[in-house]
C-alpha cells in the first residue's frame, strides 16, 4: 500500500446523526425518531413524580420516561443544592441505561426563585414583581432562579403564570403579574431571564426551558363555576366571547410564543365557555383542540410542546382511556401523571394500536419533546453541572431579591409625609406578619401551600427595621405598652395558600382578621403616627382602617428578603411601585378591573405614591 494512504477499515466510524451535536437539531429530531418504537415514543410522552419512580427505579427504563417531576412535597431528604443534584443525576443515570440513551427532563415549581429548594433565594410573588414596572428587574431575577434551579438539577420549570388576573378572589391571584394584559405582556422578561435569548442559549448552566402557564383563561374564570373539591374560581368556566378572550386572555401567549419562544406550555384544568354558541357547553383545555392545536400550535405557531398539569386529564369525561384519547387528538404532547405513569402509557399504546390516535399525533409530540432535550444540551451533557452550585442563596442573589422587593413596595397613603421614617425615631411594631418568614414568602415556597413560621433562611421585616432603627419594641398582639413611642407600625395581612385553597368563599376571605384590626385600633389608637404595611398575595379590604392610618403600604408577598420593605420605609430607596391590580372598596365589588363601566374603587389599577430618598 503506498505511503500515506490508508485502509478504509481504520476509519472511525460515522456518528450516529441524533447523536452528532454538529448536525442541526431538526435532523438529529427526525433520525432518533424514525429509530424509536412506539413503545419508546409513548414513555418520552409520560411523566412521573419523584415519590413514583423511587419506589419503583425501574420503571424509568420499563416505561423509558420521557420527564420526572417533583412536586413542592417531593424534596430530597436532605434538601441540599448537592441533594437535589444527586437525585437527578441518579435518575438521569437510568434512563441513559435504556436503548438509545435518551436523557429525561426534570420539572420542578421555581415560581419565584428555586422555591422548592430550602436555602435558595425566595423572591417576591409575581403580582408584586408587577408592581415594580420593572422588565430589566423581572428578567434579572429570572436569571437568577434559572441559574440556582439548574446548578442543582433541573433543567426545566414549571413556571411562569401568564395569567391576567381578574378576579382577586381567585386563589391564585399572587402569581399572576396583574390584570391588565399589557403589564403582563411588559412582565414576559421573565422568559428571556429563564431561557436566554433563542433556544441557543438553553443549554447553558444559567438557563433551563420554561413553562407559560395556564392557557388560556385560568385568570379569568367566574366564580362558583368550579367544580373541584370546594373550590369557587380556581379551575373553573371562563364564560367568554372570542373577541374578550383574544384580547385579555390569549394575548400574553402570542408574545410568549413569537417573541419569545417559550419551550413548554401546560394548558389550564379550567374550561372556556364561548357565548357566541350559547352558554352551558363548556370545554376543558385538556380537551380543547380548537385552541391548543388550531390556535396555538397552527395560528400561532408555537413548536414547544405542551405539557398537561398535575392529574388533569382525569377531569376529562368518560373512563381513562376516553380521557387520554381526547387530551392526547387535542394537542397535549406530554402527561404529568405522577402516579400514574405506567397506566397512561399502557393505555395510550392500546389506543394508537386500536387506530384511535393516529401515530401522527405522536409522532409529533414526541418530535417537540425531543427538540427541547436537544436544545437544553441533554445528549452531551446529561448530568447536572454544579459550576454555579455556590451561587444558591447567594448575598448577591439574595441582594437582587432585597431589590425587587424594595421597588415592589407599593405606598397607598402617606398623610404629612410621614415617610420614610427616620432611624431615631421609637418604633412600636405589632403584628405577626411582621415577624414570620413563612407568611411573607406565602404559598409555593417550601411546600405546596406554604407554611407559617421560620420555614425558609431569609430576613423578616422586623429584622429589617431593627437594622434601621436602633429603639424598636415588637409585640405580635399589640399586647406590650404603647406609651413612649414614635411610630406604631402594624404589619397586617395573610397566611400563606395556594390555588384553590386560597379561592374567596374556600376558607378565606378579602377582609382583614379580627387580630388585624385589633391591632390597628390598638396601636394608631395610642400612638400620634401609625403606619400600616400589608403582607399578603391581594389587596385586602382595608375601607374602614385607611382612616385611622397615616401611612399605608402595600407589601404584597416579598420573599426571603424582607428587609426591602424596611429599605423603602426609612427612605434608602424611594417609594415607586405602582398597583398592577385594582383595590376594592369592598368583597362584593369583584370582579373589579381597570376599563369596567361604573368603575369606583378604593385606589384604581396603576395608583402609587412616591417619595425621594432621605
Amino acid at each position: 500500500m503506498a505511503a500515506g494512504c490508508s485502509n478504509s477499515k481504520d476509519k472511525a466510524p460515522a456518528p450516529i446523526p441524533y447523536l452528532d451535536p454538529a448536525l442541526p437539531v431538526d435532523q438529529r429530531v427526525s433520525d432518533l425518531l424514525g429509530r424509536m418504537t412506539l413503545a419508546e415514543k409513548v414513555g418520552q410522552m409520560t411523566q412521573a413524580d419523584r415519590a413514583a419512580v423511587t419506589r419503583d427505579p425501574s420503571m424509568i427504563a420499563s416505561v423509558g420516561l420521557g420527564a420526572v417531576l417533583s412536586t413542592p412535597a417531593l424534596v430530597p431528604t436532605d434538601d441540599t443544592p448537592a441533594d437535589w443534584a444527586n437525585l437527578v443525576d441518579g435518575l438521569q443515570s437510568r434512563a441513559l441505561t435504556t436503548r438509545l440513551r435518551i436523557p429525561l427532563l426534570y420539572g420542578t415549581d421555581s415560581v419565584h426563585g428555586d422555591n422548592n429548594l430550602i436555602g435558595a433565594t425566595v423572591f417576591p410573588h409575581n403580582i408584586a414583581m408587577g408592581a415594580t414596572r420593572d422588565p430589566e428587574l423581572v428578567r434579572e431575577a429570572a436569571r437568577v432562579t434559572a441559574t440556582e434551579t439548574r446548578a442543582t438539577g433541573p433543567q426545566w420549570v414549571f413556571a411562569p403564570c401568564l395569567c391576567v388576573s381578574r378576579d382577586l378572589r381567585w386563589g391564585r391571584t399572587y402569581e399572576s403579574f396583574g390584570e391588565d394584559p399589557k403589564l403582563v405582556i411588559q412582565m414576559e422578561t421573565i422568559l428571556e431571564g429563564l431561557q436566554g435569548d433563542g433556544a441557543e442559549d438553553l443549554a447553558d448552566p444559567t438557563r433551563v426551558l420554561a413553562t407559560a402557564k395556564h392557557f388560556a383563561g385560568d385568570g379569568d374564570t367566574t366564580h362558583g363555576t368550579s367544580t373541584t373539591l370546594a373550590y369557587k374560581v380556581d379551575q373553573g368556566v371562563t364564560v367568554t366571547d372570542r373577541a374578550h378572550f383574544d384580547q385579555v386572555d390569549l394575548a400574553p401567549y402570542v408574545t410568549a410564543v413569537g417573541k419569545y419562544h417559550v419551550g413548554s406550555i401546560m394548558p389550564s384544568y379550567s374550561s372556556v365557555d364561548w357565548t357566541e354558541d350559547g352558554v352551558g357547553n363548556p370545554v376543558r383545555m385538556s380537551a380543547n383542540k380548537e385552541l391548543l392545536t388550531d390556535i396555538l400550535k397552527k395560528k400561532l405557531g408555537f413548536d414547544g410542546f405542551l405539557i398537561s398539569d398535575l392529574m388533569a386529564i382525569q377531569q376529562l369525561p368518560g373512563d381513562y382511556a376516553a380521557q387520554v384519547r381526547a387530551s392526547v387528538n387535542a394537542g397535549i404532547d406530554m402527561f404529568m401523571e405522577p402516579g400514574n405513569a405506567p397506566r397512561f402509557a399502557r393505555t395510550l399504546l392500546d389506543e394508537v394500536r386500536a387506530g384511535r390516535v393516529p401515530v401522527a399525533r405522536v409522532d409529533d409530540a414526541v418530535s417537540r419533546i425531543l427538540k427541547a432535550k436537544f436544545e437544553l444540551g441533554l445528549f452531551e451533557h446529561p448530568f447536572t453541572n454544579r459550576g454555579n452550585i455556590g451561587t444558591v442563596g447567594s448575598p448577591e442573589h439574595r441582594a437582587l431579591a432585597r431589590r425587587a422587593v424594595a421597588e415592589s413596595q407599593v405606598l397607598l397613603k402617606n398623610d404629612g409625609a410621614t415617610l420614610p421614617l427616620r432611624s431615631s425615631q421609637r418604633l412600636y411594631v405589632a403584628g405577626v406578619n411582621a415577624n414570620d418568614l413563612g407568611n411573607q414568602a406565602g404559598g409555593w415556597t417550601a411546600t405546596w401551600q406554604g407554611t407559617t413560621g421560620d420555614t425558609i433562611p431569609g430576613t423578616t421585616i422586623l429584622r429589617g427595621i431593627q437594622q434601621h432603627a436602633a429603639n424598636v419594641t415588637y409585640s405580635a398582639d399589640a399586647s406590650a405598652p404603647t406609651g413612649g413611642h414614635d411610630v406604631g407600625v402594624v404589619v397586617i395581612g395573610e397566611t400563606p395558600y395556594a390555588e384553590g385553597l386560597g379561592d374567596v368563599g374556600n376558607g378565606h376571605t378579602l377582609n382583614l382578621s379580627d387580630a388585624d384590626r385589633a391591632n390597628i385600633d390598638t396601636v394608631c389608637g395610642a400612638i400620634s403616627i401609625c403606619v400600616v404595611l400589608d403582607v399578603a398575595g391581594r389587596p385586602q379590604i382595608v375601607t374602614d382602617e385607611l382612616a385611622k392610618t397615616d401611612a399605608f403600604v402595600m407589601s404584597w408577598l416579598p420573599g426571603s428578603e424582607g428587609a426591602g420593605v424596611a429599605d423603602t420605609l426609612f427612605g434608602d430607596r424611594p417609594y415607586t411601585g405602582r398597583l398592577p391590580v385594582t383595590w376594592p372598596r369592598a368583597e362584593s365589588q369583584e370582579p373589579i378591573n381597570i376599563g369596567d363601566r361604573n368603575y369606583d374603587p378604593l385606589f384604581p389599577y396603576d395608583y402609587g405614591l412616591t417619595t425621594a430618598r432621605r
